[in-house]
């Protein structure tokens, strides 16, 4: 029975690179992001996750969605995926690195590698519709 782990995701770019952050103790790569809490929203789950992790708010009248996209879970079992809903939306105040985030990067096409599968599989989104260098 495949398991899957529903996230909210904050698609970011700058200059064709994405936002992407590494949390303490991990090598890859991911979309700033989590799961939800119960009878959270997908725009409330992003705004919280958000504003935790990075330390900006997210302007709720600016988001917009970008798409659904799943993935093989990266640390799980073979029978685990993750669904990330990912959205774009404007913020205020200065991206810092908080709670369980190590570091933030800016991540080009060339760094593919250094992502998790499912920042991987977005990545390659980005890339085809020219979002990504």
């Amino acid at each position: 029975m495949t398991k899957i782990i529903d996230k909210v995701a904050w698609i970011h770019i700058q200059d064709q690179h994405l936002l992407c952050a590494r949390s303490k103790g991990k090598s890859l790569y991911y979309i700033p992001g989590g799961k939800r809490e119960t009878g959270e929203s997908d725009e409330q789950t992003l705004i919280r996750e958000v504003e935790e992790e990075l330390s900006v708010r997210i302007q709720p009248a600016s988001v917009s969605s970008f798409g659904v996209f799943e993935a093989a879970a990266d640390g799980k079992g073979e029978d685990t995926i993750v669904r990330m809903s990912c959205y774009t939306g404007e913020y205020e105040g200065s991206i810092q690195p908080a709670s369980e985030i190590e570091t933030t990067t800016w991540l080009g096409y060339e760094d593919i590698e250094h992502a998790s599968a499912a920042t991987r599989l977005i990545m390659e989104e980005l890339h085809q519709r020219g979002l990504l260098v």
